[in-house]
């Protein structure tokens, strides 16, 4: 077997005709004949929701709209350490929800104290809405109409008056 001393400008000889050729850059217009690919939908991780009661702060103000974040695998096991949880495993939905709670009308610091001052009707919808963005990833539910026993969506995160 031979040795070749490789030199620097060899070297750039040699890694030039060893690389592909650059790829053509994308057309923007689709081909003729070609079915135009979907745009890729950014991940959602928030989610608004208006609450059916709302909650009073301190102040005796109303906030009726907040976000949620969609939960993490640490959201989910940080309340089984939690002191209260242990003593009370009911307690567990209420921290759980103070993690992922972003937001109430202007309260910005949702902790597990503002969750056990919400009325029961308004924990029940958000124990359901975040069940339904968390194993679901949307807001929407089917609904059929009793009357006329038609199947429709509704949007659960709430939105004008009459519709959630």
């Amino acid at each position: 077997m031979r040795r070749r001393t490789v030199t620097a400008g060899s070297l750039e000889e040699i890694l030039q005709a060893t690389e592909p050729a650059p790829a053509p850059a994308p057309s923007t217009a689709p081909s003729p004949g070609v079915p135009a690919r979907r745009e890729e939908h950014a991940l959602r991780t928030e989610f608004e929701f208006e609450l059916p009661r709302g909650y009073v702060d301190e102040a005796g103000t109303l906030h009726r709209h907040g976000s949620m974040r969609l939960a993490t695998a640490r959201d989910e096991l940080r309340p089984q350490i939690d002191l209260r949880v242990k003593e009370n495993p009911a307690y567990l939905s209420v921290v759980l929800l103070s993690q992922v709670i972003t937001r109430l009308g202007t309260v910005t610091d949702v902790h597990a104290g503002v969750v056990e001052r919400m009325y029961a009707t308004d924990v029940a919808f958000l124990q359901d809405f975040y069940r339904r963005v968390n194993s679901e990833g949307h807001t929407r539910a089917a609904v059929t109409c009793p009357h006329c026993e038609g199947g429709f969506e509704v949007d659960l995160s709430g939105g004008r008056l009459g519709e959630s």
